[in-house]
């Protein structure tokens, strides 16, 4: 039997040419086309795909994620070493005092029978900083829709440009201002109180008016009124604009336009808005310590001279203080700190209520 006739490996031609370069004798082993592949076709023994690319194993994307983790975890440590360094300079303050810290109302740390309390303090914190936001929360909303929705385009921009600077005024600038001005003001408007309103118990006593409670909040709440202003009027700016038409086009007014589209989309923001201008409110120092007249008891008047927080007292007590009355400022800070903390968590886990309450709903 003769050698078989060699057969071309070209499937595409169908002619009886034989290409000799592919030639091979019976019995011999298939080979495989080591040529390089004609563009738009795969290459041979491959199954029909080209090989996936190698993935980089060091590349920008993993920098920017190894950057990123480290500045996140660089701020837990930051709070964990201020958590620390309060906690361990209050320890002995706390094992030296010879009152109960929690729910004493005096404040004498200096010498060699140490009592204080934080009670007064925190009370007054919070409930200036509850006052300041009622008063400032509302107008806050009000002069943010105003920009977003009813100013003309140029007279927004401008306004909010004014709101923007209000915000790098400096707290001494409030203080002063609130001391030597303010002042005066708001005593006759806590004798108007006083005099028509004096039933209810915030509003009551016998005087005397004038470095009190509502002085110090009233002052609190324009200092907070830029944050809340402009972090309000950025979120109501992201609305989706068909939200907004949609509304006005099934016969809403303005105002019904904005109850139902504006102002659910940015509740989780506005709320965001709220709880940093409470931080401020809280860790409000110089400004407090101006208008308010350092009495250290519980009570609800804020009419009455009168008055206190924990980061006023701090910045007043600090310079005459020994080291048992340092230690005792440390551990009022570090309430403060445990304040502000439990605030911004509670903020957040609102927020994040909001957000699931909101994807479900979708």
């Amino acid at each position: 039997m003769g050698e078989s006739p060699p057969r071309s490996a070209d499937t595409r031609a169908g002619g009886p040419d034989v290409t000799t370069s592919h030639a091979r004798s019976a019995g011999s082993a298939v080979s495989v086309d080591t040529a390089p592949p004609m563009s738009g076709r795969p290459p041979a023994g491959l199954g029909g795909g080209g090989a996936l690319p190698r993935r980089r194993t060091f590349g920008t994307e993993r920098v920017f994620r190894l950057l990123s983790t480290a500045a996140g975890a660089t701020v837990l440590l930051i709070i964990l070493a201020i958590a620390v360094f309060l906690i361990a300079k209050a320890i002995p303050a706390l094992r030296a005092n010879k009152a109960n810290f929690l729910t004493f109302e005096g404040w004498s740390p200096n010498g060699a029978d140490p009592q204080f309390g934080i009670g007064a303090l925190a009370f007054g914190t919070v409930l200036s900083a509850v006052i300041a936001l009622i008063v400032a929360v509302p107008v806050a909303l009000g002069i943010a829709l105003f920009l977003t929705h009813y100013a003309p385009r140029r007279v927004g921009v401008v306004l909010g440009f004014l709101v923007d600077l209000l915000a790098a005024v400096p707290s001494v600038v409030f203080g002063l201002w609130g001391r030597d001005y303010f002042a005066g003001p708001v005593q006759d408007l806590s004798i108007w109180l006083n005099r028509y309103f004096g039933w209810i118990p915030i509003f009551g006593g016998d005087g005397p008016f004038g470095r009190s409670i509502l002085l110090g909040s009233l002052v609190l709440a324009i200092m907070v009124l830029p944050i809340v202003i402009s972090l309000s009027r950025e979120v109501f700016l992201q609305t989706p604009t068909a939200n907004e038409e949609a509304a006005l086009a099934l016969g809403a007014t303005r105002w019904e336009m904005i109850r139902t589209a504006v102002l659910p989309y940015g509740r989780p923001g506005v709320i965001g808005a709220v709880m940093l201008g409470l931080g401020r409110a809280l860790g409000e120092t110089i400004a407090l310590a101006m208008t308010l007249s350092f009495a250290y008891d519980i009570s609800f008047n804020i009419l009455a001279n009168g008055g206190n927080s924990i980061a006023a007292n701090i910045a007043v007590k600090f310079g005459e203080a020994d080291d048992t009355g340092r230690g005792a400022l440390i551990a009022s800070g570090l309430v403060l700190f445990a304040i502000t903390l439990l605030v911004n968590i509670t903020a957040r886990a609102i927020i994040y209520r909001r957000r699931e309450f909101t994807e479900s709903a979708a």
